[in-house]
């Protein structure tokens, strides 16, 4: 962590925010830019900073570059595509949803990613209105797995249920890390 700054992202942050967002889904899960479930990533000024209750956090290498992202906002998982259940579990307004937490590959195994998540779980504590936090990952994604495991527990891990067809692993945050 020597040398990097994690701030929120401000005007200035968000084309590097939106390359390394970019970069990650293109290079890291293989799908490219999906307007259905990337859209936050070309517009994260209105995703992430405009509503009261969402951050984008950004961490800035010691040149000034943006070296890695993580966002919060309070909508709880879609269904479709997600398993009606954890729509019901995790309802808009109520769960906090980490999301875009993503370090360029030069810049990880240096605790970017554990820092982004803990200012983003002190985020939705202080909000006062979050009753839960959660996420989903895709277990392809190399170290995406084990890293959430260790911060959460898993509520639902598709592979295990294939009629729920995506394969990725859904998981709840306590928010008092």
């Amino acid at each position: 962590m020597h040398g990097y700054c994690i701030r929120a992202a401000g005007p200035d942050d968000l084309d590097g925010a939106r390359a390394v967002m970019l970069d990650t889904v293109y290079r890291d899960f293989g799908t490219g830019y999906v307007p259905r479930w990337h859209g936050d990533i070309v517009d994260p000024a209105a995703a992430y900073l405009a509503p009261e209750r969402h951050a984008l956090l950004v961490a800035l290498a010691p040149g000034g570059e943006v070296a890695a992202t993580a966002a919060l906002d309070s909508r709880g998982p879609a269904h479709p595509p997600n398993p009606r259940r954890l729509a019901e579990r995790y309802p808009s307004g109520e769960t906090a949803q980490l999301r875009r937490v993503y370090v360029r590959p030069e810049h990880r195994r240096r605790g970017l990613a554990r820092r982004l998540v803990g200012e983003l779980l002190a985020f939705a504590a202080a909000d006062g209105g979050y009753r839960s936090v959660y996420l989903h990952t895709d277990p392809a994604v190399p170290g995406a797995e084990p890293f959430w495991r260790s911060l959460g527990k898993v509520v639902l891990d598709e592979r295990e249920d294939p009629a729920t067809g995506q394969g990725i692993i859904h998981f709840e945050i306590p928010m008092g890390r």
